[in-house]
């Protein structure tokens, strides 16, 4: 049996899809989830559906008792989430689950002094806690979703132009789905125990570059500009974007430009057995005049 938690997410509902392409019996797949109506889908296609809670430890245990693997999806909620992910790992371990992949986070700096600490922090600490549980496990050291690539530049970019303090900074982003394809697979066969993955696209890129592919797609000249981090959140305070988002936003562009998410470990497309999808084939398809 397989556990997906974060089921009704758009990482643990691609991995479900995956894991029925690859032959799992959709009775041989269990998805973890809070409310159960939101999970319909999946229950109509035979996927059990376990009740669990991150802030219930005692829900987990309960979930997890009889799993075979457990692919646990990192949580969304940045200020809780490294007291619930740790919650998970002490239950899976309590239920005798045998093995864990994780959904963890690339990253250059592990001293604390990356911009992107924030997210950086609680991955880190659930890595620890996943290997000191004496548990078998696969980590994934995804990179920033290419999905989030338009989140980033915002839905004026074609009048506007990039507005992003990333300055020449490059990242090896990578389509989400295809990671969560990438977790099917290795879900799916053997050799996979101890290992880390760097799940990241095979190039490093820039916004420069980002701006340019948007304007071949489009037919439109992009600009990308890349302002102070003062500037940039002086710019969102006054177009009304909430602190927390500001923050976060402002925090990502200088991970990237310190090269936080740079790298030249590409293991996406050997999991995949072919090449990943490039930023460019991604931002092409989306900006297509």
């Amino acid at each position: 049996m397989i556990l997906v938690t974060g089921a009704t997410g758009h990482f643990g509902k691609a991995a479900i899809e995956y894991l029925l392409k690859n032959g799992v019996a959709a009775t041989n797949i269990s998805a973890l989830v809070r409310d159960e109506t939101k999970a319909a889908d999946l229950k109509a296609r035979g996927i059990n559906l376990v009740k669990g809670d991150y802030d219930d430890p005692a829900s987990l245990e309960k979930a997890f008792a009889g799993i075979d693997k457990l692919l646990f999806v990192s949580g969304n909620d940045i200020e809780k989430r490294g007291t619930q992910q740790l919650a998970v790992v002490q239950a899976a371990k309590e239920a005798g689950v045998p093995y864990i992949l994780y959904t963890s986070f690339e990253r250059n700096k592990e001293d604390g002094s990356s911009p992107v600490n924030f997210v950086a922090d609680s991955h880190l600490e659930t890595e620890k806690a996943i290997k000191a549980s004496g548990l078998n496990y696969t980590i994934f050291r995804n990179n920033l979703y290419t999905d989030f690539i338009p989140m980033f530049i915002g839905d004026k970019v074609l009048e506007t132009g990039i507005y992003w303090p990333s300055g020449e900074g490059r990242l090896a982003a990578a389509v989400r789905e295809e990671m969560a394809e990438a977790a099917a697979n290795v879900l799916t066969s053997k050799g996979h125990e101890g290992k880390e993955y760097v799940i990241s696209g095979e190039e490093n890129v820039s916004f420069s570059d980002v701006a340019k592919y948007i304007s071949q797609a489009s037919g439109k000249e992009i600009t990308f500009v890349s302002p102070s981090q003062e500037e940039y959140k002086t710019a969102l305070t006054n177009a009304g974007v909430p602190v927390a988002y500001i923050n976060m936003f402002a925090g990502f562009a200088e991970g990237i430009k310190q090269g936080e998410f740079e790298t030249n470990e590409h293991d996406l497309s050997k999991l995949l057995g072919r090449k990943a999808t490039s930023v460019q084939a991604f931002l092409t398809k989306q900006y297509a005049s």
